[in-house]
Formats: C-alpha cells, sequence, structure tokens
C-alpha cells in the first residue's frame, strides 16, 4: 500500500475576527495642508502587540496647530494584527480651541478605525486626506 503525504501550509489567520486597540499620541499643524505625526502600540486580545508609527496628511481649507495624547482607537475588521498596516481614508470637519476632545472612524476596505482622544491646541476648519499606520 502506498501512502502519499501531503504538507498544508499553516496560515495566519485567526478562526474569527480578534477584538484589537490602539493607543497613540501625535501632534501637528495646518495652514492649507495639514501634517501631523506620532506613535502608538496596537494590541490584540490573541495578545499579541504591534508598536507603530502614525501619520496623518490632508488638504482642505484648514489652519491650526494641534496636538493629542492618551489616543485611543478600536479596530474591526481584523483577523491578523498586520491587517492594521496601511492608509485609510478620512475625512473631517474641525473647530476648536484650548482643550478638546474628537472622534473620528477611518476605513480602509473591509477594516475600520473608530479613533477618540482629548488634547489641545487651535484649529479650524474641513480637510480630506489618509490616516497611515506602518510598522515601528
Amino acid at each position: 500500500m502506498l501512502m502519499l503525504g501531503l504538507a498544508l501550509p499553516a496560515v495566519a489567520r485567526a478562526d474569527g475576527p480578534l477584538d484589537c486597540t490602539l493607543r497613540f499620541s501625535m501632534q501637528g499643524w495646518s495652514a492649507f495642508y495639514k501634517t501631523a505625526e506620532g506613535e502608538g502600540v496596537v494590541s490584540c486580545s490573541n495578545g499579541e502587540r504591534l508598536p507603530v508609527k502614525i501619520s496623518s496628511r490632508g488638504g482642505g481649507i484648514t489652519f491650526g496647530k494641534s496636538r493629542i495624547d492618551h489616543g485611543r482607537g478600536e479596530f474591526s475588521g481584523i483577523y491578523n494584527i498586520r491587517d492594521v498596516l496601511g492608509g485609510y481614508a478620512a475625512a473631517e470637519a474641525h473647530a476648536g480651541a484650548g482643550k478638546s476632545s474628537k472622534a473620528q472612524v477611518v476605513t480602509k476596505g473591509s477594516v475600520s478605525l473608530a479613533l477618540a482622544g482629548t488634547g489641545s491646541g487651535w484649529d479650524i476648519g474641513v480637510s480630506v486626506g489618509n490616516f497611515v499606520l506602518s510598522e515601528r
């Protein structure tokens, strides 16, 4: 009797979606063109952690300077921690001065990231751009 062995590659994918969160801080400025940079850590329910660099760029009618400390985000549609990496589409209308709170949802295909944070600064305007997470 001849037996054949068949090796199947392992797929690094969870059986169901992971609960993943982002903790971050960032700061930026805008004068028609909005830019912000920061760092954070993504943590998932399977125990994995991924340090990330954050950048946000966009254009529109916007002016200001801002800083977000102790920001947080919740992902949906994540099956592998590396699914969080990449560019998300973002659009916002904003106005504020002094200490303020902010919430926003950004998307990348079937992945969504709900962001919230408090910070300080002043800004006013409307902008459209991107929010990018890359590995640190």
